[in-house]
């Protein structure tokens, strides 16, 4: 039943039209590029609007406060795409999933482009948690679906997805950044944001029926009248217990924003070990599998290590950008917005070069655990790079801002050493039984990461800037050599998966 499907769908979608490949790519990519464009704009400037005081625009946040809600609210965006895959899968489909969390995304937007109190400001956010978690796994599902499983063509046709990915990321900053990072002018940046995501819902709407076909319209595993009822009662109940908890809880100071860190923190940690748990018990885990996942675990926590690092580009980075960095260089005057460019368009130009290297190598290349090592090891330099500044100019000198662009270039390098051949190796280690869950589990090493920051990011000032990093990147590369050393035996318990 479920290859007929996929080849109903697949003979649904014309199957030239965009670059050689199947129209519906055309109709994918640019929804995902003016996603993107909406959510890295937004991004680039969130943590200054954040912490500015509000006679420059801002909400005048405590700055290590505004630190860890963009930790959190990174945390959040990884595990509701738990959510929005389940609900595809579950009850209304892939498409109407992306359509559904465009709007909400759109509305997250507009709300935040709207000057308000803070309470608008949460509301904005968990619109745009709940709206990334129901399009983002989902938008990738559907570019699966448009090629049938043996078409010569898949990866390329993800490798130009990926592309428009990292195009409206690097964009966005400069964009967005440019105008929001101007005086007063935060909401008018986070409007552009909100048109980028209006943009994308529009190509959407208009070129799905004709390009995607069937992609997207069937649910995969979809539920009976009888469990509606059940998980709606259920759903509904859950809100009612989590409303009242608020309510009770917050007037009464148990619910503070240090416990609800604390609690994002735990489930971070918590609902990855309980995946890996509930896989390696169940009967329909074969021992071959049981092994493989041994093998995931060192891989997942490396996997943990780096994104932690990576991800403090929108955070601790983007503070030194703004507070630590000379923003009149050559002439030019600085956004602290455009730094965090520089990530998507290093891979833009290096992603084809590590592709052609590994190629190149064939069966000469590192061992996955040893490019999982190699990306540990860049993560830790990106931080000690990023130190040595302040150890021989002090820390409250601006640095010249080529330290900065350095650091971003060394973490890329770990990046396409790291995330790349995760993804690929997660799908070939996960158990047959739960292939759809492991691919969850390798997004929840990002979740678990940026909840971990979130305990984290206050103990970074200028005075703790060169233990800060120190401590974090002497970690990762300590780390690094564990885990190189350790290979060839995560290997073995790969069994014979490369």
């Amino acid at each position: 039943m479920l290859d007929r499907n996929r080849q109903k769908i697949v003979e649904s979608v014309p199957q030239q039209g965009f670059f050689g490949h199947p129209k519906g790519l055309f109709t994918l990519f640019f929804t995902e590029f003016w996603e993107r464009f909406s959510y890295y704009g937004m991004r680039a400037i969130l943590v200054y609007y954040m912490y500015y005081k509000v006679s420059q625009g801002g909400l005048g946040l405590d700055e290590a406060t505004a630190l860890a809600i963009m930790s959190i609210y990174g945390s959040l965006v990884y595990m509701s795409g738990i959510i929005g895959g389940w609900l595809a899968d579950r009850i209304f489909g892939t498409s109407k999933a992306i359509f559904y969390g465009g709007v909400l995304i759109m509305f997250g937007h507009i709300i935040l482009s709207i000057p308000g109190s803070i309470a608008m400001f949460y509301i904005s956010m968990v619109l745009i948690v709940l709206g990334t978690g129901l399009l983002k796994p989902n938008v990738s599902s559907v570019v699966g679906e448009i090629y049938s499983p043996n078409d010569l063509r898949r990866d390329a046709g993800f490798s130009i997805f990926y592309m428009g990915i990292n195009l409206g990321s690097f964009l966005a900053p400069l964009i967005v950044g440019t105008i929001g990072m101007k005086q007063n002018n935060f909401h008018l940046g986070f409007l552009i944001a909100a048109i980028g995501m209006f943009i994308g819902l529009l190509v959407f709407i208009l070129t799905k029926k004709k390009n995607l076909g069937l992609a997207g319209t069937i649910i995969a595993n979809p539920l009976s009248s009888s469990e509606k009822k059940k998980v709606y009662t259920y759903i509904t109940l859950g809100v009612v217990v989590v409303a009242i908890l608020i309510a009770v809880t917050i007037p009464l100071g148990y619910l503070t924003f240090d416990t609800f860190i604390a609690l994002v923190g735990v489930l971070g940690i918590l609902i990855p070990t309980m995946y890996f748990v509930v896989m390696y018990r169940s009967p329909k885990t074969k021992a071959v599998e049981r092994s493989r996942l041994i093998a995931y675990i060192p891989l997942f926590i490396s996997s943990v290590m780096f994104w932690a690092i990576q991800e403090q580009g929108s955070t601790i980075l983007a503070n030194y950008a703004d507070k630590r960095t000379q923003l009149n260089f050559a002439g030019i005057e600085l956004s602290p917005a455009w730094f965090q460019s520089l990530n998507p368009l290093f891979i833009i130009i290096l992603a084809p070069v590590f592709a052609w290297a590994w190629v190149k190598l064939g069966v000469r290349q590192p061992s996955v655990p040893t490019k999982f090592s190699l990306g540990l090891l860049f993560a830790g330099l990106s931080f000690l790079v990023i130190l040595l500044p302040a150890y021989f100019g002090g820390s409250h000198s601006l640095v010249n801002p080529l330290w900065l662009v350095l650091s971003y270039f060394i973490i890329v390098l770990g990046e396409l050493c790291l995330s790349p051949v995760g993804l690929s190796v997660t799908t070939k280690l996960a158990p047959a039984a739960f292939s759809a869950q492991t691919m969850s589990l390798w997004f929840l090493s990002n979740a678990a990461a940026q909840a971990i920051n979130a305990q984290i990011v206050k103990f970074y000032s200028p005075e703790t800037e060169m233990i800060y990093f120190g401590v974090i990147g002497g970690v990762a590369i300590v780390l690094s050599v564990v885990l190189f050393m350790i290979s060839g035996r995560i290997q073995g318990y790969m069994k014979g998966v490369r």
